[in-house]
């Protein structure tokens, strides 16, 4: 095997390697013995079938296999005596013209990521705000939780039913004086401005009394889900059986009992807990962000052209679903292209930060251990049909660049947590206003000259109401991906070529309940999340 040095410019590499033909022959005479035991010929015992009539009968299949296994072999030896340590899997093409019995040139390009010296982590400095959680806070949780909680009695006799009152209906949905499926229902309770019905329905009940008999007319929202409903006129024949009024929910220990709790302390307790958690979240987001600002400003180094364009798109390719959900998709459309440059310089520091913080993992003994893998591609695998979990899991395994994706967001999350360890932090008590403040005013962030930031990430002045998605992303955006491309080194193309599909879309995706499209008069429910393609 021959290797030749073709580029060497910055992070771009570039090799021809030879293969002899006499190695890849070496193969396939491997590959027939391996096949041999397999094959079953009348006139021969098992396993006795000669060589030379396997390669006549099955040569174009041993060939190719021999061929991938030189190939893989090749990459493995190229990558291994240079000590490369590629970014994204190597291009590699086999020269025009080739054919069995002649030696195999292969063209091979690849981008290596860069040698970074890993920052002193001396002198780190974080600051942790933290939101204390009043008691006022805990009732006003308490207080939410009986008003979800209402009972309901009968008014007195004659009583015109109003906003908070429960109404007991019989209802019958028609389009064009002609029932629709789904459209009845039999001393149905309805609580009037609770907004659970569509648009019109809850509000034309109001001032009704137990007895009466109306004809309501509605409109079906354009995204209804029913589609033969979807932006139609609809009249509903209403009979009214009882108009009821709230009862009052007394809020004490035995109020608690009924959610299974011991008694109200309890409850109380669980809520704080639960409000602490909220805030916490936010803390982290801001000392985050804070620890990736001081990385950011003292590491400068060259990026992979292809790991920023690949991070590039997937933002983009976010920006432009999110685009095309808003009220003007063109217009939304058109403002993410004018800060399309914005954008890309955001994928530059996110695969900067991410390389940061994967050396740094990696030079402080940061792991994944293999039990918190087997939890993420199970936790991943929920999104699939029971009967497509299985397949899901040795996709992952057969993948290694898929398995680094999975990795990563956990990976990241034990480099930073290492980090704060490291850092000398101070605690200062603020508001959960103040804190939310304050990780906006990092997203608006200006990225004045000599600050070492992307002056690019920083949210440009004036924001639509049409970039809003965008804007989510572009907080995301200070969350640097762990680069782990280790795992690029080991996948050659010949092993991407024999990698499982992972189930389609169409299969993860759950039927939609039946009821759903028949319960007419309810609001359109959130939908599910479909499972992501790129899993």
């Amino acid at each position: 095997m021959q290797i030749v040095e073709t580029t060497n410019e910055g992070l771009k590499r570039g090799y021809t390697v030879k293969i002899a033909a006499k190695d890849i022959a070496s193969k396939i005479e491997g590959e027939a013995r391996k096949l041999a035991p397999q094959v079953r010929l009348p006139g021969f015992r098992p396993g006795k079938v000669p060589a030379n009539l396997l390669k006549k009968m099955h040569g174009a299949q041993l060939h190719q296999e021999a061929l991938n296994t030189s190939i893989r072999e090749a990459m493995d030896k190229l990558v291994a005596d240079n000590k490369l340590r590629p970014a994204m899997q190597p291009d590699v093409s086999l020269g025009e013209g080739y054919e069995e019995g002649k030696d195999a040139e292969l063209s091979v390009s690849l981008e290596v990521l860069p040698q970074i010296a890993a920052p002193s982590l001396d002198g780190l400095k974080l600051e942790k705000l933290v939101v204390p959680v009043a008691d006022a806070e805990v009732d006003e949780a308490v207080q939410r939780i009986a008003s979800q909680q209402k009972s309901f009695v009968d008014a007195k006799k004659g009583k015109k039913a109003e906003t908070g009152d429960q109404v007991v209906v019989d209802f019958l949905g028609k389009l064009d004086g002609v029932e629709f499926e789904g459209g009845k229902a039999e001393n149905q309770p309805i609580e009037l401005g609770a907004g659970r019905l569509i648009p019109g329905f809850e509000e034309q009940l109001v001032g009704v009394k137990e007895g009466d008999e109306k004809v309501i007319t509605v409109t079906f929202p354009e995204d209804y889900p029913a589609p033969n409903l979807k932006g139609k006129d609809a009249t509903f024949d209403i009979t009214v059986h009882a108009v009821k009024v709230a009862g009052e929910t007394k809020i004490d220990d035995d109020f608690a009992k009924n959610l299974g709790l011991s008694d109200l302390e309890q409850l109380k307790g669980l809520l704080r807990g639960q409000l602490e958690q909220e805030t916490a979240g936010l803390t982290r987001t801001a000392m985050k962000r804070a620890l990736l600002d001081q990385l950011a400003a003292t590491s400068d180094f060259d990026v992979p052209p292809s790991m920023v364009e690949a991070e590039f798109q997937q933002i983009w390719q976010q920006l432009e679903h999110e685009a095309s959900h808003e009220e003007d998709p063109a217009a939304a459309l058109k403002e993410i292209e004018a800060e399309k440059d914005d954008y890309r310089a955001i994928a530059v520091r996110r695969v900067r930060l991410g390389l940061l913080l994967s050396e740094i993992g990696q030079a402080n003994g940061v792991e994944v251990s293999q039990q918190e893998m087997s939890m993420l591609v199970a936790q991943a695998a929920q999104q699939y049909r029971p009967e497509d979990r299985q397949r899901f899991a040795e996709y992952v395994q057969s993948d290694p660049m898929v398995a680094a994706q999975l990795r990563a967001p956990l990976y990241e999350d034990k480099v930073v947590d290492f980090l704060f360890d490291k850092a000398e932090v101070s605690e200062r008590e603020v508001t959960k206003d103040e804190l939310q403040a304050a990780i906006e005013a990092e997203e608006d962030h200006v990225h004045g000259p000599g600050c070492g930031h992307d002056h690019a990430e920083a949210k440009p002045a004036k924001k639509a109401a049409a970039k809003k998605p965008a804007a989510k992303k572009e907080a995301k955006a200070e969350e640097a991906p762990a680069a782990e491309a280790k795992p690029a080194a080991k996948k050659t193309p010949a092993k991407k070529a024999a990698a499982k599909p992972a189930p389609s879309e169409a299969e993860g995706a759950e039927a939609a309940p039946a009821a759903e499209a028949k319960a007419a008069p309810a609001k359109k429910p959130a939908a599910k999340k479909a499972p992501a393609k790129k899993a």
